[in-house]
């Protein structure tokens, strides 16, 4: 009986070590996926960019764009919106992990950062990549044709790409994990991922 309760009471103190172990660690591998801690952000793209009511579709003509935003900023506010695609993943081999949702901040050249946060909570698999969407909007105030105009060719950008612009930095911070039987606060070994983005949309760890 004595002998039980040490081990039950060694394996509590074992098991959040055994978890930070498996989180623990950085490796990058080049076009498959960037890990930080072991959590792997394996993809992050742009869909539905919209400029106000109006969707940029590289597909459909846009060269009147910029005179329905210059009309529409007459009212005020005009957002630029776009939904990012992003895939988190385990490396293989790893237990199922739970993520009680995370924070994210997306800084784009010319662009005023914008942050959120995903508040729900995520099932990570090895071998089975979460997908999310994650909505994005940036508000274009009045300022004319000048300020105008790059924000709408960034729109364009992003539409034609499906990625975000280079130069641009995403970050997120990982809310509590849990798995085998334990939890991790958020914080404790598992710090802000940061990614910049290359020029072919290609996802560069950032230290």
């Amino acid at each position: 009986m004595m002998r039980s309760r040490l081990l039950t009471r060694r394996w509590r103190l074992l098991a959040p070590l055994c978890l930070a172990a498996l989180l623990g660690g950085c490796l990058a591998i080049p076009q498959t996926g960037l890990f930080a801690f072991r959590l792997a952000v394996t993809s992050l793209g742009v869909e539905e960019v919209r400029i106000g009511p109006y969707a940029v579709d590289a597909r459909l003509d846009t060269s009147d764009l910029m005179s329905l935003a210059m009309s529409s900023l007459g009212a005020g506010s005009l957002p630029l919106q776009a939904t990012l695609a992003m895939g988190l993943g385990l490396p293989a081999g790893m237990p199922p992990v739970k993520m009680s949702g995370f924070r994210w901040t997306l800084d784009m050249p010319g662009v005023e950062p914008v942050s959120g946060d995903y508040a729900q909570e995520v099932t990570l698999n090895a071998g089975d990549d979460a997908r999310l969407r994650l909505p994005v909007a940036v508000d274009l105030l009045g300022g004319g044709h000048e300020r105008l105009e790059p924000m709408v060719a960034l729109a364009r950008q992003m539409a034609s790409r499906g990625s975000l612009p280079a130069g641009s930095e995403f970050a997120i911070t990982p809310g509590d994990l849990s798995g085998l039987g334990v939890t991790l606060p958020a914080g404790l070994l598992t710090p802000t991922i940061r990614l910049g983005v290359g020029e072919d949309g290609t996802l560069v760890p950032r230290g």
